[in-house]
């Protein structure tokens, strides 16, 4: 047989599976030749793949975290928020939250060449079912571990918030203040309605909200942005 006589096999890419272990690089290189799939995450070496969504255990719920979000990096210069963003955290950890917020510059993140986050964000929130879900264990371990300065969980079913702040190499629970509150000390101004938000009514969420907004330290956080410190 001459050289011109031999065939090559075809080389194919395999298609990503839950439970599948790789490396972050195989992950991408899965994901990115199955442009059908929306979500997919890497969890300490390990691929998930989320079931179909359903509308009041997820959508709405996302929903509401992304309108809250967006309004406060509207009135914010230099905070930019994201909705299901794949980041870079780590060789065995890029995981696509449901949503984000982060320090444009100066900030602990960085956008690549090829348009991925890499590095922690100061915020990332998970819409879960419950406190069974791997928002509450594996990605709580892997943000913590990485350095997500807060960490929000919408945990839906058991109708509960958490959100949590890293002190040192641990997350603390953020608590409640007398108005029923909790402010972000990441990002002064952020205020929310834990009892509005849980029982879905967007109003009330927005009203605190830009009380927040219209804090003496959100107008000195706006600021220190401004001046890149």
């Amino acid at each position: 047989m001459t050289t011109s006589q031999v065939i090559s096999p075809q080389l194919t890419i395999p298609p990503l599976e839950n439970g599948d272990k790789l490396t972050r690089a195989e992950f991408e290189r899965r994901y990115e030749a199955m442009p059908h799939v929306k979500k997919a995450e890497l969890i300490e070496g390990i691929v998930y793949m989320p079931s179909a969504l359903r509308i009041k255990r997820h959508g709405e719920p996302h929903v509401l975290i992304m309108t809250w979000l967006g309004n406060y990096s509207a009135v914010t210069p230099g905070v930019g928020p994201a909705d299901n963003a794949t980041v870079r955290l780590d060789n065995d950890n890029e995981p696509q939250p449901d949503a984000l917020l982060r320090i444009e510059l100066g900030g602990q993140s960085r956008i690549s060449e090829d348009d991925y986050i890499e590095g922690a964000t100061e915020l990332i929130v998970e819409v879960a079912a419950s406190s069974a879900s791997i928002d509450m264990h594996q990605k709580l371990n892997v943000y913590r571990r990485n350095g997500v300065q807060e960490y929000l969980v919408w945990r839906v079913l058991e109708s509960e918030l958490d959100w949590f702040c890293l002190q040192g190499v641990e997350y603390i629970s953020l608590l409640l203040n007398t108005a029923g509150v909790i402010c972000s000390q990441v990002f002064p101004g952020l205020w929310l309605d834990k009892s509005a938000l849980l029982a879905r009514n967007l109003v009330v969420v927005l009203e605190v909200l830009q009380q927040g907004l219209a804090s003496e330290e959100h107008q000195a956080f706006v600021q220190r942005l401004a001046k890149g410190s």
